[in-house]
């Protein structure tokens, strides 16, 4: 029996981008026309690596700066939670770029709850393994602000579970904006502890 099932879901990459670097104010991501991905994520990408240091998002579990497995490489977002997201803080649209994003998809509904563990397809074989949902954080919200005075502040309420996924790269190949990509989900019910 499979432990991973194919659904009929799927998704187009309307937008690629990679994070050359981070400052401490604001992050900034660069339009590109396709992603070449290895087991160590995008290269030349802020979030590549096999591993990382631990973060905030994971002290209770490693002292913060501690080497883990990187399952940060990249992160994906839907088209359809962004225009949500941007109506919400009176914008028009919210430029990907401003999020720090990699992946940009439309088609998947209420893509940010997908199961941890499922996959992300390409036509070549590429393949993403979604880690878990992304949690808003400040960099997003200093580069709005920068961009479009007066919006920024609201970002973090907006997008709360609306962040897309991060994601960590399985099986080496190229995504490239027009792919289809497919979702396949664990075979698994969702956990019941009681």
């Amino acid at each position: 029996m499979p432990a991973l099932i194919p659904t009929d879901h799927a998704a187009t990459i309307t937008w690629l981008g990679r994070v050359p670097h981070r400052d401490a104010s604001e992050i900034e991501t660069i339009a590109i026309p396709e992603m070449p991905l290895t087991f160590a994520g995008l290269a030349g990408e802020v979030h590549a690596g096999e591993t990382r240091p631990s973060c905030s998002r994971v002290t209770a579990q490693h002292p913060k700066g501690t080497p883990i497995r990187n399952v940060r490489q990249i992160s994906i977002v839907s088209a359809e939670e962004l225009a949500r997201i941007a109506q919400a803080i009176g914008l028009d649209a919210l430029d990907p770029a401003w999020l720090g994003a990699s992946v940009v998809i439309d088609g998947i509904p209420d893509f940010s709850h997908v199961p941890p563990s499922s996959r992300l397809q390409g036509p070549d074989g590429a393949t993403v393994t979604i880690d878990m949902q992304n949690r808003p954080c400040h960099f997003p919200s200093m580069t709005i602000e920068s961009a479009r005075p007066g919006h920024g502040k609201a970002f973090r309420a907006a997008a709360k579970g609306q962040r897309g996924v991060t994601a960590w790269v399985e099986r080496e190949g190229v995504f490239r904006i027009g792919d289809r990509l497919r979702l396949h989900v664990p075979d698994q019910r969702a956990w019941r502890p009681n």
